[in-house]
């Protein structure tokens, strides 16, 4: 079963952080992506840029507009994810559960079952 664990960022709240705290955030994600390679359940994590680096897009009657920015403003965004194959949904959460962020409060982590998917990231 493939799960996407998707992190949910909120800068005010990494920027409160003690730089001891944010070391060891990206230490903390070391040592899962360690774990998951070794046992096979890790397809791929990913982290992403900064919302302000986003862009917009819509099509109206064939044109297209590429507006810059996130889709929704908001303290919080998509800052990254990690996709597993496990066993079953309490695999993930117990994966869920060793994600730093999942520790700070104002930080999310948030586990979804995918539907579907399609392309090489075959496990």
């Amino acid at each position: 079963m493939r799960f996407l664990i998707s992190l949910h960022i909120n800068p005010a709240v990494l920027e409160s952080l003690t730089e001891e705290e944010q070391a060891a955030i990206g230490a903390g994600h070391q040592a899962l992506i360690d774990e998951v390679k070794q046992s096979g359940e890790l397809i791929t994590t990913m982290a992403l840029t900064d919302p302000s680096q986003a862009a917009v897009v819509t099509v109206s009657d064939g044109r297209t507009v590429a507006t810059d920015g996130p889709y929704v403003e908001a303290k919080e965004f998509l800052g990254g994810f990690y996709l597993f194959d496990v066993e079953s949904r309490e695999r993930a959460i117990e994966l869920a559960a060793k994600i730093p962020d999942a520790a700070i409060p104002g930080l999310g982590v948030e586990v979804r079952q995918v539907m579907f998917a399609d392309g090489p990231l075959d496990a």
